[in-house]
């Protein structure tokens, strides 16, 4: 063989194991990042862990500080507000009731026709409206007027369908979904504007009183009947079709649990005791904290990171606005640590809040055998051209342990509640009921299937069986209506 032929087949061989050699570096390297992704999830899914035993420590620790709630103002992180609903909806309730329900930059004006406990609710019927932005930080009584005036409008109507009886007014059950200091069933002192609004005239001011003279300035003679929030709503609604509902919980973009006390245990209840021995308390259980709660350096960042750090943990742990945020953030460590997505990282995924829970829940529900959903919401959200079906798998498992920990740690929390109660043992033939809404709850199919199997997990067979979740849908609208029926003027002459 010639020089030139040996130089090069020396030369061939030479890029064969140089080319033999960098597969084998590739190899390596992929084998080494996928060592990396592996001990970043199981890591992560260890933190997460929420084995039986700690979901009793942690139900334990809502109770001691519902308990503490229950003392003292500022006792506890748990606020325990005092609703002042003291008379739930029986289905008895007959008669024509609105509503009002004001929770952000939309409300709803909602009429209801009750027909007692045969009937039960005959007719429903709605109106939605936008506030204009230049209200939201203009004065009250701009802000007032424009929502009589809507009410106004869908009250026009009412002589066409229903006749009030004479010498009665109108009724309003009204949601406001903002702080307040209650001080009676139909009062409340607005501590501050959430949610965009900034109407510095109106803090401090009984919001009730606000819309009365409002709704006289419109001409429209109603009465507020009823001041009361999104939870207790879903538990008057629950308590209206069923009596046997002594809990409310939401699960949506935030969480909130009430239920119903007896009034002889509330130590800082100073008025009289009302006849019926019981009240609501609205719990504000998103600010419930705990060393027992799982958390990881991703929980810590995001509470960190937040508008309102160190607080609502149990919220930043449970509901829908951070379950999202919590996935984003794990992701956003694989790739940079673990070159998940390739070798760059996805700008978009360096954005907060663009992986929203119900996309989670879309991929985590994916029962495509090749994971299409998945591939499609990475791709139109976050930009990433293409994954291969392992690297889905994984998006999908971590979507899993992200929903079972804020489910159990949801149903520690109902635990908790059951406990303060003493139903977490039903007496033989005793049966509660647990009134549902939101949309996690109502959407997120794996995060409900969950909670309910932690529930029967930690209650045991036989309480299991006695205590059950009923979704209850509207409660922040048909909730208040009934409300301000129960809590009528009129209410010896309408059962009579």
């Amino acid at each position: 063989m010639g020089k030139v032929a040996v130089g090069v087949a020396v030369i061939g061989t030479a890029a064969v194991v140089a080319a033999a050699a960098l597969v084998v570096r590739q190899r390596m390297r992929s084998s080494g990042r996928w060592a990396r992704v592996r001990a970043l999830v199981k890591e992560f899914e260890e933190k997460c862990a929420t084995p039986e035993v700690k979901l009793k420590q942690i139900a334990d620790a809502m109770t001691v500080e519902m308990h503490a709630g229950l003392a003292s103002e500022g006792g506890s992180k748990l606020k325990m507000l005092i609703s002042f609903v003291d008379n739930l909806p029986n289905g008895d309730e007959e008669g024509v009731f609105y509503a009002l329900d004001l929770g952000g930059t939309n409300f709803r004006v909602l009429r209801v026709e009750l027909g007692g406990r045969e009937k039960g609710i005959v007719h429903q019927e709605f109106a939605e409206a936008s506030i204009p932005p230049a209200l939201m930080s203009g004065s009250s009584d701009a802000l007032f007027d424009y929502i009589a005036e809507k009410l106004a409008e869908f009250v026009a109507d009412e002589e066409r369908i229903y006749e009030q009886p004479q010498g009665k007014q109108r009724e309003l059950g009204f949601t406001f979904s903002f702080p307040v200091m209650q001080t009676s069933i139909d009062s409340g002192t607005l501590i501050r504007w959430t949610k965009g609004f900034s109407i510095d005239d109106t803090v401090g001011q009984d919001v009730v009183a606000e819309l009365t003279k409002a709704l006289k300035r419109k001409g429209v003679e109603m009465r507020v009947a009823a001041l009361v929030n999104d939870t207790i709503g879903t538990l008057a609604g629950g308590r209206h079709n069923d009596q046997n509902v002594f809990i409310a919980v939401i699960l949506g973009t935030g969480t909130n649990a009430a239920y119903v006390e007896r009034a002889q245990a509330i130590p800082k209840w100073h008025g009289p005791l009302p006849k019926s021995g019981e009240m609501v308390i609205n719990m504000e259980w998103g600010n419930f904290r705990s060393s027992h709660l799982p958390m990881t350096e991703y929980d810590h960042a995001l509470d960190t990171d937040s508008l309102n750090s160190g607080e609502q943990i149990f919220e930043k742990l449970t509901s829908g606005m951070y379950l999202g945020e919590i996935l984003r953030r794990v992701l956003l460590r694989l790739a940079e640590e673990a070159s998940f997505f390739g070798d760059e990282v996805p700008a978009k995924l360096k954005i907060p809040f663009i992986l929203r829970t119900p996309e989670m829940s879309a991929m985590h529900q994916d029962t495509s055998s090749d994971l299409k959903v998945v591939d499609e919401k990475l791709k139109s959200i976050l930009e990433i051209s293409s994954t291969s079906l392992k690297k889905r798998r994984v998006v999908v498992e971590l979507c899993n342990i992200v929903a079972t920990r804020g489910a159990r740690l949801a149903a520690a929390g109902i635990l908790g509640v059951l406990k303060k109660m003493g139903k977490e043992t039903p007496k033989e033939g005793e049966k509660t009921i647990v009134a549902m809404d939101g949309g996690l709850y109502e959407h997120y199919t794996e995060y409900r299937k969950c909670l309910e199997n932690t529930m029967a997990e930690v209650l045991g067979e036989c309480s299991g069986s006695s205590i059950t979740f009923e979704h209850f849908n509207d409660g922040s609208g048909i909730g208040a209506a009934l409300l301000a029926a129960s809590h009528s003027l009129y209410l010896d002459e309408n059962s009579s």
